[in-house]
Formats: structure tokens, C-alpha cells, sequence
């Protein structure tokens, strides 16, 4: 679902049926579900509440933390600590761009 939500293309279409782009009852109520799982995620640690919830099948202790040091994350706050505050600074974003060799 997730191809066909960055394709925007019914899932039959995706799945080789010949519905002249056309989204079936079944196309759309698939679509509103990935919609749906896709609402369900947090945005800071990627997980569902319902994978927490006993009450709903999941575990309080579903998932251990892990330290994890993205290299590029740390290059761009150190980038960021070069940005003046004020007025100067408003605006900036820092992206990554490949090296040229």
C-alpha cells in the first residue's frame, strides 16, 4: 500500500488488474485503512499506541531503546550551531548534499 500511496494508483492497478486506473470499493477501503495505520505512528519513535496497550494485544515493554548515532544527524547540528539566533538566523535549514569528488 504504501507504492501505491506514492503512486497514487489503486492497489488492483498495482496488483496487475486491468481497471483502467479506476479505484474499485475494495481499492478505496484499502486505501483508507493504510491511511488510517499510517495516522497511528508517532511521529518521534515510529511506534503505534496500540502496540503498547495490553488492552489491545500490545506490551508496555514492547521495545528496548537503543542508542543509535546517525552521522549525518550529527553533522547537521553541528552545522546548526553555526547558525546566528536573531533575525540572521530565521529561515536557515540545513540539509546534506553529496560530496563531488
Amino acid at each position: 500500500m504504501q507504492l501505491c500511496a506514492a503512486y497514487r494508483i489503486p492497489h488492483s492497478q498495482y496488483l496487475g488488474a486491468d481497471t483502467g486506473g479506476r479505484w474499485t470499493a475494495l481499492d478505496r477501503a484499502k486505501a483508507l485503512a493504510w491511511q488510517a495505520y499510517e495516522r497511528a505512528v508517532c511521529e518521534g519513535c515510529g511506534t503505534r499506541a496500540a502496540e503498547w496497550n495490553p488492552d489491545l494485544g500490545g506490551d508496555r515493554f514492547a521495545y528496548v531503546p537503543e542508542p543509535v548515532r546517525c552521522v549525518g544527524c550529527e553533522l547537521i547540528e553541528m552545522e546548526r550551531e553555526q547558525v546566528p539566533s536573531g533575525a540572521e538566523g530565521r529561515g536557515v535549514k540545513i540539509g546534506l548534499k553529496p560530496r563531488k569528488d
